[in-house]
């Protein structure tokens, strides 16, 4: 999935938790945090604020850096709960009844987006691994989802 057109914040609830999210705009930012519509994913609150955030400065090239070694222990296995699986189906819900789902058009939208050629809007869909290593590289502000589309699951 990419958000196009879409800001990231670093943001932080009373309990401490920091966490990330994507929002339209400042400004949207601001009207759900009004509505107390911005939950902490950990532990629920909607006291939450913007963190202090440190602006991504291009200066020049990027450098390439070499890539880490791969981990000599695999991670230990995620534990599903089910209050995790109750957030990331609410943030499905939210992201199909707020963006326009492309299907495998997804890379193709995305750059055209980016480059300005077409009306930026919030959008979602597939690309192969390749192609969105391909936007990345290109700047193209994206981001995986960690769930299979609706539209894609059946």
């Amino acid at each position: 999935m990419g958000l196009l057109g879409m800001i990231k914040f670093s943001l932080r609830c009373d309990e401490g938790h920091a966490f990330d999210s994507w929002f339209k705009a400042g400004k949207a930012f601001d009207d759900l945090i009004a509505r107390d519509m911005v939950q902490c994913p950990v532990c629920g609150t909607n006291a939450v604020t913007k963190a202090l955030m440190a602006p991504a400065v291009a200066l020049g090239q990027p450098q390439k850096q070499p890539a880490p070694p791969p981990p000599t222990n695999p991670p230990p296995a995620v534990q599903k709960s089910p209050d995790a699986e109750q957030k990331l189906k609410a943030l499905r819900k939210q992201i199909e009844a707020n963006s326009e789902y492309v299907g495998d058009s997804f890379a193709s939208e995305a750059r055209a987006m980016y480059l300005g050629d077409i009306p930026g809007r919030p959008i979602y869909g597939e690309a192969p691994p390749q192609e969105a290593k391909a936007l990345i590289d290109e700047g193209v502000p994206v981001l995986p989802l960690p769930f299979i589309p609706s539209r894609n699951s059946n």
